[in-house]
């Protein structure tokens, strides 16, 4: 198939410009809010519409810091080491998932320690509200032609600008598919069904950390490291990191409340 080539750009006026990649985050952060908003209209939400619109502005902060300092130490941290300065080049690109969950996480605990709230309940709200960002970030991806797949002869492989002539897996629509609009069904439908804290936020662990693992044998590794262990990718660690600590947390979340309605703020 044929790579479909937009302008990254998508909007400009002098020096100023939009990327598509920049509105991509900015479409995630509104649907995230529609969405937090939907939540907190149940009975078993304790926040308000002023409250949630503060712990967005946390989320986005721990999330674009926590994405990029996690890039710098995850991915490139030789070279970043010798250039700190470069950490805060946001523009040239290099953000990751990972550390922008741990952001996030930082973000939620602090508005939790400040408001007087769940950190469980904020966290499994923002399991479900994620979904959708990350949906548009692999479209964001995907219009840069960045984080692409490996060499392959299936019949949609494309060729992306500056990965050479061959064919590649278009990684970033598999992963938008699966990481953002499979993902959001699965949590939607059990926040529905399921009153007990930290089981959405358990199972979207368990579940973008296997979906990743997967996809990521699709995709190309990073040039700076390649594979860490044997086949495996820094990437596959660290979501095999996430897949364990989401187990964790749902057996001791079943153990506690198992799918009862579990109104504790713990």
């Amino acid at each position: 198939m044929k790579y479909p080539q937009i302008d990254p750009v998508f909007f400009e006026i002098g020096p100023l410009q939009l990327r598509w990649y920049g509105l991509m985050y900015i479409i995630g952060f509104v649907c995230a809010y529609f969405v937090l908003m939907h939540l907190s209209r149940r009975e078993n939400y304790d926040i308000n519409k002023k409250e949630i619109e503060d712990l967005l502005a946390y989320g986005v902060v721990g999330l674009i810091v926590g994405a990029r300092l996690g890039y710098c130490l995850f991915y490139n941290f030789g070279y970043y080491l010798s250039h700190p300065l470069k950490c805060l080049a946001i523009w040239e690109g290099g953000m990751s998932f990972h550390g922008g969950l741990i952001g996030l996480v930082l973000g939620g605990w602090l508005f939790s320690r400040l408001r007087n709230k769940s950190l469980i309940m904020l966290a499994d709200m923002g399991a479900l509200a994620a979904t959708p960002g990350l949906f548009f970030g692999r479209i964001g991806n995907f219009i840069n032609a960045e984080l692409y797949g490996r060499v392959t002869d299936v019949p949609w492989g494309m060729v992306f600008p500056g990965a050479g002539g061959l064919p590649r897996h278009p990684s970033q629509l598999y992963e938008a598919f699966f990481e953002g609009i499979v993902l959001f069904v699965v949590l939607f439908f059990l926040s529905r069904k399921v009153r007990t804290r930290g089981i959405l936020i358990s199972v979207f662990l368990v579940g973008y950390g296997l979906i990743r693992f997967i996809l990521e044998f699709f995709r190309e590794p990073d040039p700076q490291l390649g594979f860490i262990i044997a086949s495996i990718t820094m990437g596959q660690v660290l979501s095999l990191l996430m897949v364990a600590a989401g187990a964790v947390l749902l057996i001791t979340r079943l153990k506690s409340g198992g799918f009862s309605r579990d109104n504790a703020r713990t």
